[in-house]
Order: C-alpha cells, then sequence, then structure tokens
C-alpha cells in the first residue's frame, strides 16, 4: 500500500509527524505500507510557484491513499487567488473527483465537560456529516468580480448542482447510516434557492431505495440551531458544499476542540485523502502545541476506508480512547487545572498506548 504524504503549512508537518509515527508502529507489527513526501500549498508555491505541483498529482495518483496536512497562511493572503495555498486542496478534490466527504463529530465521555454545551446536552454524541465536495457553489460557473451597469464593482458566484452529483452523495449518506443508527437528515434551503429544491426532491427519491432509513429534511438554518439546542437526534447529516463546510464546523466545537475531528475525502473507487478539518494555525506553528489527535484518527479513517484494514483502524482509534481517559490533554482540549502536554508526548502517549 502507497500512502502520499502531503503535510503543507503551519503545524502540518508537525501534526503528520506524530500521524506517521503511529503507522511506524503498525508497519512494525506487520501492516505493508510505503510512504513518500509532496509538497502542497504555501510549501509548494515557496519551492515551486505552485499550490499543486505536477510531481505532487503525479505521486498522489501512484498512491493507494493521500495523507494530508494543512495549508495556508496569512503571508500568502495577497497571492492571485489561483497560487493561494487553499487551491491546492481544491484542485486535488477536483482532480481525483472526492466527492464524499466524511466527518465525524464524537464525545468522548473524558472530554464532554469540554464541549461549551451543558454536558447532559453532548454526552454519548456520534454523529456524521457527509457533505458533497466537489460541487456547488465552491466551483460553479460564471463566478467573479466586475463592474456592473451602476459602475461599482459586483461579486458573484453560482450554486449548481446535477442530478447526478446529488444522487450519488446521497448514495453515500444512506449507506454510512445503514451502518449506525439508520437516520439521514438531508439539509437545504428549498424555501429560497432552486438549487437545494433540487437536492430535496433527489435525496427524496434516493431514500426510496433505503425503506430501512429514515430520512428526515431539515432547512439549513433550523440544522444550525438544532445541532446547539439538541445535537444528540441527529445521526447521518447529509448536506452540499457549503452549508456542509459550515456546520460541521459548527459541529466540531460541540466536541470542545476542532482539533479532535478527522475526515475522509474519497471517491466512487474508495480512494481518499485524509486530514483535520482544523486548519494550519500558524501562530502555534513550531512551537509543539499543536494536538495531533484529529491527524491520526484520519489516519484510522484511512485504514478503514482506503486500505482495507478495519483491525489496525480499531486499535488505533482504541489508542486515542486509552490516550484521552488516562488524562493526556493538549491545550486545546483541557481545562482549568489540568495539566498539558505538547504535539509529541501526545504522540508519544499513542505511540505507547498502540503497546497495550
Amino acid at each position: 500500500m502507497k500512502i502520499a504524504v502531503l503535510a503543507g503549512d503551519g503545524i502540518g508537518s508537525e501534526i503528520t509527524a506524530q500521524a506517521l509515527r503511529v503507522l511506524d508502529v503498525l508497519v512494525r507489527d506487520g501492516l505493508h505500507a510505503e510512504i513518500e513526501h509532496g509538497l502542497v500549498g504555501g510549501a509548494a508555491v515557496d519551492a515551486a510557484g505552485d499550490p499543486l505541483p505536477e510531481a505532487t498529482e503525479r505521486l498522489c495518483a501512484g498512491a493507494d491513499a493521500i495523507l494530508f496536512g494543512a495549508v495556508g497562511g496569512p503571508q500568502y493572503d495577497g497571492l492571485p487567488r489561483a497560487q493561494r495555498p487553499e487551491q491546492g486542496l481544491l484542485r486535488l478534490r477536483k482532480r481525483f473527483d472526492l466527492f464524499a466527504n466524511l466527518r465525524p463529530a464524537l464525545v468522548y465521555d473524558e472530554l464532554a465537560h469540554a464541549s461549551p454545551l451543558k454536558h447532559e446536552l453532548v454526552l454519548g454524541l456520534d454523529l456524521l456529516i457527509v457533505r458533497e465536495l466537489t460541487s456547488d457553489i465552491y466551483f460553479g460557473q460564471p463566478r467573479g468580480i466586475r463592474i456592473n451597469e451602476a459602475g461599482e464593482r459586483e461579486g458573484f458566484d453560482t450554486m449548481r448542482y446535477t442530478e447526478g452529483e446529488i444522487r450519488r452523495i446521497a448514495h453515500s449518506a444512506f449507506q454510512a447510516a445503514r451502518k449506525r443508527s439508520a437516520r439521514v437528515t438531508s439539509i437545504d434551503k428549498s424555501n429560497v434557492l432552486e438549487t437545494t429544491q433540487l437536492w430535496k426532491d433527489v435525496v427524496t427519491e434516493v431514500g426510496r431505495e433505503y425503506p430501512d432509513v429514515t430520512l428526515v429534511h431539515m432547512l439549513v438554518d433550523n440544522a444550525a440551531m438544532q445541532l446547539v439546542r439538541n445535537p444528540r437526534q441527529f445521526d447521518v447529516i447529509l448536506a452540499g458544499n457549503m452549508f456542509g463546510d459550515i456546520l460541521s464546523d459548527e459541529a466540531s466545537m460541540l466536541t470542545g476542540s476542532i482539533g479532535l475531528l478527522p475526515s475522509a475525502s474519497l471517491n466512487a473507487e474508495g480512494f481518499g485523502m485524509y486530514e483535520p478539518i482544523h486548519g494550519s494555525a500558524p501562530d502555534i506553528a513550531g512551537q509543539d502545541l499543536a494536538n495531533p489527535l484529529a491527524t491520526i484518527l484520519s489516519l484510522a479513517m484511512m485504514l478503514r476506508y482506503s486500505l482495507d484494514q478495519e483491525a489496525a483502524a480499531i486499535r488505533v482509534e482504541q489508542a486515542v480512547r486509552l490516550v484521552l481517559a488516562r488524562g493526556f490533554r493538549t491545550g486545546d482540549i483541557a481545562q482549568a487545572g489540568e495539566s498539558t502536554v505538547g504535539c509529541r508526548a501526545m504522540g508519544d502517549a499513542v505511540v505507547a498506548a498502540l503497546g497495550d
């Protein structure tokens, strides 16, 4: 199995290093995997003038999966849009048709107190957001900034979805729900947007193929409220690209920290890119302060979804649970009075737990 590792910018190199230490333990114990590193994002712009160089694209095309760190930094904000670090990530998603983004939000019992919501609202929370990743307003054309008839600057973006794009992500959500609690909540704004009326109609049609799964439609503004009011009502949340982006970040805070949430972005063949949902955090880069658990859990998702190594995935997830149960905390998940460890020490703890 070949894994392309794209650490990227900011804390990307620190967090991916800890995930690779976990992978090293699995390899020593018999897992067959090879890794090769590539440049992406700002690091690639600095080295090659392109956030996704051809060499990196070839590396990923020859791999079975991609482990991704993070991209971006304030020093790149003034670049033309095509050269900004985030374009490397968007181009990877489009190049490999990574249309299905899976973002679990799980509250560990030991960290329920870290959530900004009341303990009783989040204890036992376990939901999955299935986000369409390669269409919607992020990719729709035409888009741009122009001078309108009144002589003012005018920005415009186009929200688009085809029936086929909606249908395939809906199948991903229903299939995921069958392995969970058999409930799908589909998000739209059909009272205002024609695109999301089509979304609602197609999802309803796909839902008829899954009579064992309960389907509920919910307007996005109500969904944002319900995630705070009663988050445990959700099992699988199905959303388009923009709504899923916003709701998944909101859901991450239910767990207490965005530093805990992994993600998988998959295509129809099971090839995937795996990354924590947090950003590059340039303000703490190089200070050994980052939380590597989301990246380590992203590695577990890679083992499960792209590499067909369920036992190894469970082993990694159990190690993370054990570390949290033992009281290890990085600064983002520590409460007042709790001692903290750095990025590498948290990696040490997970590696040690793998041996238990």
